[in-house]
């Protein structure tokens, strides 16, 4: 006899992948300035809070990406453990990151690893889930300036290089994954 699937496990197993896939997204939104993605993330009467970049309204905080992001030459997070809690439609998680952010400074580029989590409310509206709000808390920060990263070193003599925006090698090499378009 073949057992059969709780379908309630099955939908929180599709739910857990779906805010799993939400925060993924942001990741490469964030990394490849790509601020149209980056909205369509978020519901529109979402919160966002970054402390002193931005706090309030998240698409107050979209708005004001393209100025945060303008002096950042390279930014890279990574997600590595992420708790969620699921109740129906609504769903919270705590989200651990570290993120490298290489920024174009007075002086020169200098380095600004950061390790820290993400504080998540997610609502599921319309069946989407999306960021209702979320919050960035840093536990640690490593800086280096000027800047340690170095992409002219010969060992990387050929490589593709990322790059913020749609000149990123992965617009040209996908498929499927593409920029979101305004």
């Amino acid at each position: 006899m073949t057992a059969v699937p709780d379908p309630a496990a099955v939908q929180a197993l599709l739910d857990r992948e779906a805010l799993r896939t939400l925060i993924y997204a942001y990741c490469n939104a964030a990394d490849r300035h790509d601020h149209a993605k980056m909205r369509s993330l978020y519901h529109e009467d979402a919160i966002d809070d970054h402390g002193a970049m931005s706090s309030g309204p998240a698409m107050d905080f979209i708005d004001k990406l393209p100025e945060i992001q303008a002096p950042m030459e390279i930014l890279h997070h990574n997600v590595t453990t992420i708790n969620l809690a699921l109740d129906g439609d609504y769903a919270e998680g705590e989200v651990y990151l570290i993120a490298l952010h290489r920024v174009r400074g007075e002086d020169g580029p200098f380095d600004v690893l950061v390790g820290g989590r993400y504080f998540d409310k997610y609502e599921k509206r319309g069946g989407v889930w999306k960021f209702a709000h979320r919050a960035i808390v840093a536990d640690w920060a490593n800086i280096h300036s000027p800047s340690i990263v170095d992409l002219e070193h010969p060992f990387l003599h050929g490589a593709h290089i990322g790059k913020p925006g749609p000149e990123d090698p992965s617009y040209g090499f996908f498929r499927l994954l593409k920029r979101v378009q305004p």
